[in-house]
């Protein structure tokens, strides 16, 4: 695929280029509690600006119903990327009408716009060709080149995403050109052992990923809400804590595979119970007591690692040299279960490992929890962009970039 660094290259002073940006930030109302997805698209907004372009930024947020809904407007988004561009960013209430237009047309030479969320267009994620490519023939009209750089959303084929790269000469930003380079590492010429830690609510999010990495990896390491189907798969009983019955069997398939092969897998050996789930918003004590893995008792559910396995799993980590890790052990967002997800990035930290945290909650607890960022080899933008990848699918956004 062809990099922005070409396109830099043929000159972009005076023409219109759209990025396709993943501004998909959290919100706690307006206020955006992680800007990590903002700040990885800053370089390549930076660069097209300061070369003369005028930048069209597009992304979507959340999952609005095809139509307008002020909870999942870009504003905050356009507000503090002009807070890290140190320029005024120019916002267009709508995605290809008036405002849109009016945007894109009052920009001068290396200044920026960003249009509202893409999804308020029911064509963004419609299935239909059709009405995709009406979509993707309106932004069309608003660009003279297409940068994509929303890692976050190559998964999807997705009118911006997807159709419209075809409409016009395009370019794979830095971010995306970053994150394709780390997961190739993760996939080809690995250096061993290759450790992988997996977490997060449901084992059905996992099952591809996982029996990709079955034929990868040296030793899986499983931790959140879905450890407690493979705890169940193993006989042993969970309380009221998350559970996937129908996955058991899958689960089951997956141990015996493990054991055959030679990969080892790891799960808890204790965990951190409560009666009930936590209260995120107060933070309000959720009296936490430590068990065995294996004497889970009734009407407590599991809701972290507990420093037994904390200490299991850092020792697994020490000697990795390639660790790749999506999901976190436990409701991080609460301090009475986030020692475990502290616990594995600390074992990051601490190892001498080419290390991903890929994207997701897993991005998100780094920061959250106070972690230096550049401690780790790499933190991804994209959650199901990096799993899907790791699985071997062709991700539509990266194959709509290929020449």
């Amino acid at each position: 695929m062809k990099t922005i660094d070409e396109l830099l290259a043929e000159g972009v002073a005076g023409k219109r280029v759209f990025v396709r940006a993943d501004l998909n930030v959290p919100l706690d109302g307006t206020r955006i509690t992680d800007d990590g997805r903002i700040r990885a698209v800053v370089p390549t907004i930076a660069k097209l600006a300061e070369a003369g372009a005028r930048v069209v930024v597009a992304s979507h947020l959340g999952r609005p119903k095809g139509a307008p809904d002020p909870a999942f407007s870009l504003a905050p988004a356009a507000a503090r990327l002009g807070e890290l561009l140190g320029a005024d960013v120019a916002f267009a209430t709508d995605t290809v009408g008036d405002s849109a237009r009016a945007a894109v047309a009052g920009l001068a030479d290396g200044q920026v716009a960003v249009i509202e969320n893409l999804r308020f267009n029911a064509g963004e994620t419609s299935k239909d060709d059709a009405e995709r490519g009406a979509l993707a023939d309106q932004l069309a009209e608003l660009a003279d080149s297409y940068v994509g750089d929303g890692f976050g959303a190559v998964h999807r084929k997705h009118a911006s995403v997807f159709d419209l790269p075809a409409r016009l000469p395009h370019y794979a930003g830095y971010l995306i050109a970053t994150e394709v380079g780390v997961l190739k590492k993760l996939t080809t010429d690995v250096k061993r052992p290759y450790a992988v830690v997996l977490g997060g609510a449901k084992v059905s999010d996992k099952l591809g990923v996982i029996d990709h990495l079955l034929e990868r990896a040296d030793r899986i390491l499983i931790g959140g809400g879905m450890a407690y189907t493979f705890l169940k798969a193993q006989g042993h009983e969970v309380g009221s804590s998350l559970l996937q019955e129908d996955q058991i069997p899958a689960v089951e398939e997956y141990l015996r595979r493990a054991e055959e092969k030679g990969v080892e897998f790891v799960l808890p050996v204790d965990v951190v119970v409560a009666p009930a789930f936590p209260d995120l918003k107060t933070k309000a004590p959720a009296h936490p007591t430590t068990v065995a893995a294996d004497a889970m008792p009734a009407g407590q559910m599991g809701l972290d690692n507990g420093p037994e396995t904390n200490k299991l799993y850092a020792s697994k980590l020490a000697d990795a040299a390639t660790v790749f890790w999506n999901g976190p052990m436990g409701v991080f967002e609460h301090p009475d279960f986030a020692d475990g997800t502290r616990a594995v990035a600390q074992a990051l930290v601490d190892s001498p490992a080419f290390s991903v945290v890929g994207g997701g909650d897993s991005a998100a607890a780094v920061r959250i929890l106070g972690f230096d960022e550049n401690a780790f080899g790499h933190i991804s933008t994209g959650g199901g962009a990096s799993l899907e990848y790791l699985e071997g699918k062709t991700l539509p956004g990266l194959a709509a970039l290929e020449d």
